[in-house]
């Protein structure tokens, strides 16, 4: 058993580079992604904000004990930081179609993967912003096109195989107006479109600023998607600060066993001269920025700094 452990070592030692960073993607960050651009593409989920409107909101409120430890909580007792060194919060959530999110199959197809079944490819792809802003000023119940891919593709060239492409209309900024945001008309994307994405340029998935994908009887935008196993991101914001092309997209999500949706976090990665965005330089992270006043408990539940 140790001869052949020894020949084995051997075998990895010959096929392994022979410097460590051939493999490296470190020179990477640190000459490219570290200066990058960061753009949050992401709307806080919150007790009031708009939802489809077969769903009810959430309800955000303190975190209780679930049992009894001796000498320090009692069962149902409110964690504080006065008398545990610690809060937390429970989130009423009462559906997984809630903000910003990633419909994953399941989510109109029984036999379609779950958000637990994405895979781990999914975190950094291409980014490719399709503008249909004019065509919404002048109908709010505007549908992305063919003919409006061609002329991106015109301008900027073939959207890459695997890219994320991200519809931009600027209706996540109705997001204030949370019984408008989810009424008809609003802006979408057509079949024709997502089929071409799909079968002909072959993304990874599409994205759109408002709930649903169109304003069809039948959703058959998103009934297609779905029964041909492909995902979509929905409630995107700030497509306005990003550019048309050129960026990548970080895509971190939660991960419930079996889930039949996803509460997402987008983050574009934007060239170093773009004007929008944060770089690592800029805001490094660690530590983090202390609040402005404490933080209390308002009564929605959420925590807010108050003085």
């Amino acid at each position: 058993m140790t001869a052949r452990l020894a020949l084995l070592a051997l075998a990895v030692a010959a096929a392994w580079p022979a410097r460590a960073d051939d493999t490296s993607l470190w020179a990477l960050y640190d000459t490219t992604l570290r200066h990058a651009k960061y753009i949050d593409l992401t709307h806080p989920f919150a007790p009031v904000q708009p939802v489809w409107p077969g769903f009810a909101n959430a309800t955000v409120r303190p975190a209780e004990a679930g049992r009894t430890i001796p000498g320090y909580v009692e069962k149902g007792e409110v964690f504080t930081y006065e008398k545990h060194g610690f809060v937390a919060t429970a989130y009423d959530l009462p559906t997984d179609q809630y903000g910003t999110q990633l419909d994953p199959p399941a989510h109109w197809n029984p036999r379609g993967a779950t958000i637990s079944d994405l895979p781990a490819t999914y975190t950094l792809r291409p980014l490719a912003v399709i503008d249909i802003t004019p065509q919404v000023a002048r109908d709010e119940g505007y549908h992305l096109q063919v003919a409006d891919i061609a002329a991106w593709e015109a301008k900027h060239g073939r959207i890459p195989e695997g890219a994320v492409v991200m519809v931009r209309s600027d209706w996540s900024k109705r997001w204030g107006e949370t019984e408008r945001f989810r009424q008809k008309p609003f802006p979408g994307v057509s079949l024709a479109a997502l089929q071409f994405l799909h079968r002909e340029r072959r993304i990874l998935f599409h994205g759109h600023e408002p709930l649903d994908t169109d304003t069809t009887p039948n959703l058959e935008g998103e009934a297609w998607l779905m029964h041909n196993n492909f995902a979509q991101a929905e409630g995107v914001a700030n497509l306005d600060k990003v550019p048309e092309a050129g960026a990548l997209i970080a895509i971190g999500f939660a991960k419930p066993l079996g889930g039949t949706g996803g509460y997402a976090r987008y983050v574009a990665i934007a060239p170093p001269g773009w004007r929008e965005g944060v770089s690592v330089t800029q805001v490094p992270g660690a530590p983090l920025p202390e609040q402005a006043a404490p933080l209390r408990r308002g009564p929605d539940g959420v925590m807010r700094p108050a003085p």
